[in-house]
C-alpha cells in the first residue's frame, strides 16, 4: 500500500517536532523519527486501525500522539498528525 501525507498532517509533524525540540534540543528529531516509523508502518497495516471520527487511528508507540488516515483506493492518505491530550471535541471538527 502507498502512504501519503496531506500538507495539514505535515505541519501537523513539524509543529510536534518543534515543541519537542523547544523542550530538549534533539528530541523534536526523535520526535519525527518516531512518527516517520509509525507513518512508515501504514504500508504494511493499513486499514487495522480503529475508526474515530471518520479515520483510523493509529497510534504513535513513543508519543502520546494519534496518526489520523483514511484508505482511499490502495492509498493511505494521512490527515492529521494530532497530540491525543486535546479535547477530542477538536480533534473531532479537525477531522470532519
Amino acid at each position: 500500500m502507498r502512504v501519503e501525507i496531506l500538507d495539514e498532517a505535515e505541519q501537523d509533524l513539524v509543529d510536534g517536532a518543534r515543541f519537542y525540540e523547544a523542550q530538549d534540543p534533539g528530541l523534536g528529531e526523535y520526535f519525527l523519527d518516531s512518527l516517520f516509523s509509525d507513518v512508515d508502518s501504514l504500508q504494511l497495516y493499513a486499514g487495522i486501525h480503529a475508526v474515530q471520527f471518520g479515520c483510523h487511528r493509529l497510534l504513535s508507540k513513543r508519543f502520546p500522539y494519534a496518526v489520523y488516515y483514511r484508505v482511499e483506493g490502495g492509498v493511505a492518505r494521512v490527515w492529521a498528525v494530532l497530540d491525543c491530550r486535546q479535547d477530542p471535541e477538536k480533534i473531532e471538527k479537525r477531522l470532519t
